[in-house]
């Protein structure tokens, strides 16, 4: 029970849908469609929750509860106590996987010659764990995880952050550039660079994402923070028996 309060204080909006989960038809889907525009959200799917007259909305935000006429908004995560589920985890885990699925070709890739496993990092330049995890990535690879990078520009989709972002992605050898950003040096600029970065920021937001790096797992489950190699490989290998 402890581990399912942590996780529900460590990201308000990583969850799951019900068994029972059934789609909503358009009708019922606009006046929440509606409300929720009003907020700045855009609305990609509504469904029953567990909890009768309260609707699962999945946003370009990540995930919310609404009253089936969208009056009433709930933002937090949702827990079924007796079966120890952490619903909202459960609901965004095929979002990311299907998610992360799109943008397979736009990603840059550190592949690990004996692969195990591939996580999906989105990660920014000047974030600090961003940084170290990219100086270990030899222990990654060497643990047989291969390290798969969107962009996240934690000061969104302007400034220095952004635009570095732009440079690596367009860059001609983008792996190689990415290493140079991460270790502090200065990425030529690209002209006419149209790399997917905005994107992968909007992505990573539907994903519940607020900060970087955020580690998107095979299963669509995310560890929202930096993991050391050794301990990242025992959690992989431990979920892989069980599955």
């Amino acid at each position: 029970m402890k581990k399912l309060l942590l996780a529900a204080s460590l990201a308000f909006s990583v969850g799951a849908f019900a068994e029972t989960t059934q789609e909503v038809s358009p009708m019922a889907v606009s006046p929440i469609a509606s409300q929720f525009a009003d907020l700045g959200l855009t609305v990609k799917s509504v469904s029953d929750s567990p909890i009768s007259g309260l609707k699962t909305v999945i946003t370009d935000k990540g995930v919310f509860y609404a009253s089936p006429n969208g009056q009433y908004l709930v933002q937090g995560t949702m827990i079924d106590v007796t079966n120890r589920r952490n619903i909202t985890e459960d609901a965004l885990s095929d979002v990311r996987k299907s998610g992360v699925a799109q943008y397979q070709d736009s990603m840059i890739v550190y592949k690990a010659e004996n692969e195990k496993h591939q996580i999906t990092v989105f990660t920014d330049i000047t974030c600090g764990y961003c940084r170290k995890l990219h100086r270990e990535l030899e222990d990654y690879l060497a643990a047989g995880i291969t390290v798969k990078y969107l962009a996240f520009p934690r000061g969104g989709l302007s400034g220095n952050g952004y635009n570095s972002l732009m440079n690596v992605w367009c860059a001609e050898d983008a792996a190689a550039a990415m290493t140079e950003a991460k270790a502090g040096n200065e990425v030529p600029d690209v002209k006419n660079c149209q790399a997917p970065v905005a994107e992968h920021y909007q992505l990573g937001q539907s994903f519940g994402i607020s900060g970087t790096p955020a580690i998107v797992l095979e299963d669509g489950s995310m560890i929202p923070g930096y993991q050391p190699a050794a301990a990242l490989s025992k959690m992989l290998n431990q979920a892989s028996k069980k599955s």
